[in-house]
């Protein structure tokens, strides 16, 4: 393993361990669902995909919500974990090819990880509710994915650049 790979695979656990953590703080607001307003997973998976790469975002974003249901009991595993799984894989995946490919272009790279990422959060939470015979229709993703979530959306818009731009230069990966 190179020495940039182990640098790369701590500050992955760095951002796991951030994912972990955020939720449970986040609980202390007073908003009701205050996970689904602000997203806190969503920040570390992102910047570990701008940072490490799309390989080490997409293994972040996967992991992230299995352990937080193994220490925590939520997201329930089916079918929100398992959506949350997929949606947060794709967005470390994403956000580190888009802002390779890009050249460093962090809101270009964010919004196309977001959408992305709602999408596959979309289909795979139509599919895994409808196996498990709970209707999630159109409307619910619209709601949920969407108007419920958008003060997260812009937390992750505004937070994001000022966090990997210092970062990005203070750290060489």
């Amino acid at each position: 393993m190179t020495k940039s790979s182990t640098k790369k695979l701590v500050f992955t656990g760095l951002c796991i361990a951030i994912g972990l953590l955020l939720p449970q703080v986040i609980k202390l607001i007073p908003i009701p669902n205050a996970g689904s307003v602000l997203l806190p997973m969503h920040i570390p998976v992102l910047i570990c995909g701008i940072v490490c790469g799309a390989r080490f975002g997409a293994i972040s974003g996967l992991i992230l919500p299995f352990i937080t249901f193994l220490l925590t009991g939520m997201p329930p595993l089916f079918p929100i974990g398992l959506s949350m799984m997929l949606e947060l894989a794709t967005y470390g995946l994403v956000i580190g090819l888009a802002y390779q490919y890009t050249n460093g272009k962090i809101f270009i790279s964010l919004i196309t990880s977001m959408i992305l990422g709602r999408i596959i959060y979309g289909l795979a939470s139509t599919v895994l509710y409808n196996m498990g015979s709970m209707p999630f229709g159109f409307e619910a993703f619209i709601s949920g994915a969407l108007i419920v979530a958008l003060p997260g959306i812009i937390i992750q818009l505004i937070l994001i650049p000022f966090i990997v731009k210092p970062l990005k230069n203070s750290i060489a990966i």
